[in-house]
């Protein structure tokens, strides 16, 4: 049963302005039970173990999500942008550890869809449109938001390329079949220039897997720090040519937030949710408690909020779809407002459990906790509010 939050007519006349085909409809109906009857009661246990839910990925490569954004001519049955956002949304929502899974895979493989050759796409998208994990990763200990200042180091040699370097902080990186791994190549010297991309096949001779995080939120997602040691990779298994790295990165990136920006919404929603039934319900001196005027003005202003963000959420999946090529800036600012909105939402919502939101019987802590990294990975908050404000400096 849905949450009166979500029946709120500005909210139920959003949804129904996406448009969705019969088919489309019958796939978000499926996540939406799946989310509700199957991830959502398995997501405090999770949190508190810390255990990868398997179960919970089985289930979804049941239903065939991964064939929503991978081509049908390496086994997928691919649908809009916009319903590969709804989603994400609708997972994290139930679940945000097993959303960023999901989200993660179609971050690490839409570079491959996108840039690879024909002979690699045919050769590795099969496994993924069968349900594989894909993973991403950039980050390292010295090069964060500065993706020029990796040292993770691809020398050539022969018929394979060499791998030696590091990452940390990446989501499934321990599980992943397929990782899009960035890193320099050794005959190139400008920093930039240098970047290049390839990718790493699970079990390759040299991967090791240093350690997975004990992280505040998304508990049951692994984060791992990844080492290489004269690990050899397929010259094969390079995407593009050497140097072009930097340009499929930041291409990547413009995918990959605004689906971060729904996995967002999605915890938002869970917050709004849970916020409106207890506000609902809870009585405080012969009043409910969403009867007093200053808790109505609170969550007005967190609706509105939602509602705008969800809106230009799908106005950035239009320009996806349409084919834009330069939407940098619009998915900016959708991850900007989105990962703030789930932080504030989620604050809001353990303020208005009371001292009941403190404690871990109640999802609201949960969802905050989870809240939180979406301000910080793909790209910092900070980061992304240099970029949109940059763009108005005039050359």
């Amino acid at each position: 049963m849905t949450h009166p939050a979500m029946t709120h007519p500005v909210l139920a006349r959003l949804e129904r302005r996406r448009g969705w085909s019969a088919e489309e409809r019958l796939v978000l109906d499926q996540v939406r039970r799946l989310a509700r009857e199957t991830i959502a009661p398995r997501a405090a246990a999770l949190d508190r173990s810390g255990a990868f839910p398997w179960d919970n990925i089985r289930a979804i490569n049941e239903l065939g999500l991964n064939a929503l954004f991978v081509p049908e001519a390496y086994g997928g049955a691919p649908m809009r942008y916009r319903l590969y956002l709804a989603v994400v949304q609708a997972i994290t929502a139930a679940c945000a550890s097993t959303g960023i899974i999901y989200a993660t895979t179609f971050h690490g493989m839409k570079p491959l869809i996108d840039f690879g050759a024909e002979a690699q796409k045919r050769r590795l998208l099969p496994r993924i449109a069968q349900g594989g994990l894909g993973s991403l990763a950039i980050t390292e200990p010295e090069a964060g938001s500065d993706a020029t200042g990796m040292r993770t180091r691809f020398t050539p040699d022969g018929e394979d390329i060499v791998v030696d370097g590091g990452k940390i902080f990446i989501s499934s990186g321990d599980v992943a079949d397929l990782i899009l791994l960035f890193g320099k190549w050794s005959e190139i010297e400008d920093p930039r220039r240098a970047i290049s991309v390839l990718v790493l096949e699970k079990g390759m001779p040299g991967l090791r897997v240093v350690r997975t995080e004990e992280k505040m939120g998304h508990r049951a997602s692994s984060t791992a720090a990844l080492a290489f040691e004269g690990c050899r990779v397929p010259r094969a298994n390079l995407l593009g040519a050497p140097g072009q790295g930097l340009s499929i990165l930041l291409a990547s990136l413009n995918k990959s937030r605004p689906s971060i920006a729904a996995h967002a919404l999605g915890i938002a929603q869970a917050a709004l949710e849970d916020m409106t039934a207890y506000m609902n319900e809870r009585r405080q001196s012969g009043r409910r408690i969403i009867e007093f005027q200053g808790n109505q003005f609170a969550l007005a202003d967190l609706a509105t909020e939602f509602a705008l963000v969800d809106g230009w959420l799908d106005h950035v999946a239009g320009l996806v779809e349409e084919g834009e090529t330069d939407f940098g800036l619009e998915a900016s600012m959708a991850k900007l407002r989105a990962s703030d909105l789930a932080m504030r939402m989620t604050t809001e919502a353990v303020q208005m459990h009371g001292g009941y939101g403190y404690c871990a019987d109640y999802r609201v802590e949960r969802l905050m906790r989870d809240a939180k990294i979406t301000q910080i990975w793909e790209g910092t908050n900070q980061v992304h509010r240099q970029l949109i404000g940059r763009s108005f400096v005039r050359k």
